[in-house]
């Protein structure tokens, strides 16, 4: 018999060994595929060019996450393989009692891996191009392409790269082979059956105790992305609460490794009921020996959740409330009375023109006709109105005795800085033009408007220790203890740090820093828009263009970053999270499968002693749901404050509706992981059949 055949024999005489391993080749396969074809089925799409420059960046992000999955994908196919090499090491101590070389092994081995290879390919790729085509119509519904020439997809530079990098992992997986096998002793392949783990047994009074310290430092965490989310004012703050959570993740399977079974055996009624004793045991034992890996496929089904819930709810969560958020089809802005040095507002300093600071003294509308727009063609319900500024209110003149607290919070923060003034006329009349609420304040007083979730609590507390103040000698209080909701720029999400409204008195034309249009474009139809908007954008080719600095906005180009933002965070989330599910429930599925080759020969033991399959079956089920819910309940636990933390971020980009999201991890959930928990119950049941 050829060494070939007897590859070949050998797979088919171990197909149930290889169960687990095709599955995650298989899953690997074509989720790789379906993530890496997306570039070709963005570039098929009719979109704009600012849409395709953003597919353009994802694309680009895409093939830099696919380097890291295939490093994920790549320890796991080499982990799932050092599985199969300790189930098979009886099989290779006798080719070697019969007088087979190690070459010869690796041979055999090196056919195998060369058939599960091309099959899990050939298989996996079939059903990541059919897949991938349900993919192209999420891409498509993402970013709102047409879909009426929608067409089949295969994305031959995906389908390379899928066999390119697979192909690396396969030779790993090779030379780990031949590496393992030229190692091996004949004395080790043959007794290693019977080798048995040595375990330490804990003291259950000091597990108890590490238990409740472990609580504490998790309830803690708990409450500071929850209740304590206010006095993370910088971002490195968030540290604390992650390291408490890694750390008590530990000490909890540390301690319940510990004391579980204590418990248990406390319970004798229960304790000596059928197969209840081995089976706490063979749990104990696990749990035991794995708290390091239950840690980690805990905290990666963490990550997987909340990445998952995030990542699927964060473009509706962008894209909601831009109707509220950028109410108009267009927002000019001109910068006013500018000097020689400009710093715009990415904080450049520029050198200006005589021309362009002559021009920055014209009001917008003038600007306009000088570069041959008229507003009156193409817009309709045109509002223009002026943005003051001066050195007499500075944030640090605003924030009162909080002044301290903001500085040490934000060390980066230019206290210095002017705050933006408008009257109350023109806000108001802005406020109905968005929607918002009017203000009404007497001669000395203000209000202070903004939506930004963190700088409204800094403002509050200065408006609560009523903080005056001073504009051209006069001094002016709070009306409202707190801030008002409200904006001036449109744009895709909450990001107004404070405006603040005065009396019309109050401000001088001196002051005037910016002029601000907004208008609707003065057209029905998408397409009529969509010209308009080309014009408006094509000022800048305009000859006196070079005289006038115009920041144009508009409704398409925030709803298509929005949307770009979106689709990319969704598709990055998916294909990382699904990985690390896949990770999770693959290391848990083989470790189980460890242990079920490892006690085979207790399971005979039973079967000697009475014990039925009913029975065994029944214990050995309890011993994987237990192995595979543990780190998963105290995962969901994670998640429940992972997701409120999350649902904070999301707020402020516009929605906290994470219900659908939710859903959807969680039958990505049941799919993958009761997948793998299926497979890993049968094929451990098919190990302990063995006589």
């Amino acid at each position: 018999m050829t060494l070939f055949k007897l590859s070949l024999k050998n797979i088919k005489k171990s197909i149930k060994d290889y169960t687990i391993y095709f599955f995650t080749l298989i899953l690997g396969v074509a989720i790789f595929y379906i993530f890496n074809a997306i570039e070709t089925q963005t570039v098929l799409m009719n979109v704009s060019k600012s849409t395709y420059e953003i597919i353009d960046v994802m694309n680009h992000m895409l093939s830099g996450v696919s380097v890291f999955v295939s490093f994920i994908l790549g320890f796991l196919i080499i982990y799932a393989n050092r599985f199969l090499m300790k189930r098979r090491n009886a099989e290779f101590g006798i080719y070697l009692v019969l007088g087979m070389s190690k070459r010869k092994i690796s041979l055999i081995l090196f056919f195998e891996t060369l058939c599960i290879g091309f099959v899990s390919l050939a298989v996996g790729l079939g059903i990541g191009v059919c897949l991938s085509q349900l993919m192209s119509i999420l891409v498509s519904n993402m970013f709102e392409a047409d879909m009426t020439k929608f067409e089949f997809v295969f994305s031959s530079s995906a389908f390379i790269k899928t066999l390119l990098y697979f192909g690396v992992m396969y030779i790993l997986v090779m030379i780990f082979n031949t590496f393992s096998v030229n190692k091996c002793k004949l004395i080790d392949l043959l007794s290693f059956s019977k080798k048995s783990e040595q375990i330490k047994m804990k003291n259950p009074w000091l597990c108890v105790f590490v238990f409740i310290v472990a609580v504490c430092m998790l309830a803690y965490a708990y409450y500071l992305v929850s209740g304590g989310l206010e006095n993370m004012q910088m971002a490195t703050d968030i540290f604390v609460p992650i390291i408490l959570g890694c750390v008590s993740t530990f000490l909890i399977f540390w301690s319940l490794s510990g004391f579980i079974l204590k418990i248990a055996m406390g319970r004798k009624r229960f304790y000596y009921k059928g197969l209840n004793s081995f089976t706490l045991r063979q749990v104990s034992s696990k749990v035991n020996t794995t708290v390091f890996s239950m840690t980690l496929i805990c905290l990666m089904l963490f990550v997987t959740i909340c990445v998952l819930s995030s990542s699927l709810s964060i473009k509706n969560s962008m894209t909601e409330n831009l109707k509220s958020l950028a109410p108009a089809d267009v927002q000019l802005i001109k910068p006013m009375n500018i000097n020689e040095d400009y710093r715009d507002s990415h904080g450049n300093l520029h050198k200006m023109t005589e021309e362009v600071r002559k021009d920055s003294l014209l009001p917008m509308k003038e600007s306009l006709k000088r570069l041959e727009f008229d507003t009156d063609k193409y817009f309709k319900d045109v509002m223009d109105f002026y943005v003051y500024a001066t050195n007499e209110l500075t944030i640090s003149d605003t924030l009162g005795d909080s002044l301290p607290k903001v500085k040490q919070a934000f060390p980066l923060l230019n206290t210095n800085a002017t705050e933006t003034i408008v009257k109350l006329s023109d806000y108001n009349e802005l406020a109905k033009y968005y929607g918002l609420e009017p203000l009404s304040l007497r001669d000395d007083e203000y209000a202070v408007v903004a939506d930004f979730d963190q700088w409204v609590s800094i403002r509050n507390d200065g408006l609560k220790m009523d903080t005056p103040i001073h504009l051209s000698g006069k001094t002016y209080h709070p009306k409202y203890k707190e801030c008002k909701n409200g904006f001036l720029y449109m744009n895709a999400s909450h990001v107004n740090m404070g405006v603040f409204v005065v009396p019309d008195q109050a401000v001088k034309d001196t002051m005037i820093e910016e002029n601000v249009l907004v208008a609707n474009y003065n057209a029905t139809s998408k397409d009529a828009k969509k010209d308009i908007e080309q014009t408006l954008l094509g000022l800048s080719s305009k000859p006196y263009a070079e005289n006038t600095i115009l920041d144009i906005t508009t409704k398409l180009s925030i709803y298509e970053a929005s949307v770009g933002l979106g689709a990319m965070v969704t598709f990055i989330g998916l294909y990382l999270g699904i990985i690390f599910l896949i990770s999770s429930a693959t290391i848990l599925a083989l470790k189980e499968l460890s242990e079920s080759t490892d006690n085979k020969e207790r399971y005979n033991m039973i079967r000697k002693l009475g014990a039925d399959e009913r029975m065994m079956n029944k214990s050995l089920f309890r011993q994987i749901a237990i192995f595979f819910l543990f780190p998963l309940v105290l995962a969901l636990i994670h998640s429940i404050f992972g997701i409120l933390f999350c649902n904070q971020i999301l707020l402020a980009m516009g929605s906290e509706q994470m219900l659908n999201s939710v859903t959807l991890t969680v039958i990505f959930l049941v799919i993958i992981y009761g997948g793998y928990f299926i497979i890993t119950y049968v094929s451990s049941k098919n190990i302990i059949k063995e006589r």
